[in-house]
């Protein structure tokens, strides 16, 4: 049987992974409230005009 504490002790995450991580972190994404935000914000120039 596979003893999962030991298993866990012997983990080690790879490397891959965390530059992986950091590089999605780092970045700054666009996400729908952004979109949602921009679209509202023309919008409100647009009714002012």
């Amino acid at each position: 049987m596979i003893n999962y504490e030991e298993e866990l002790k012997k983990f080690k995450p790879c490397l891959d992974v965390d530059e992986v991580e950091s590089a999605i972190y780092t970045r700054d994404l666009t996400d729908i409230v952004d979109i949602l935000k921009e679209m509202l914000k023309t919008e409100g120039q647009k009714r002012k005009e």
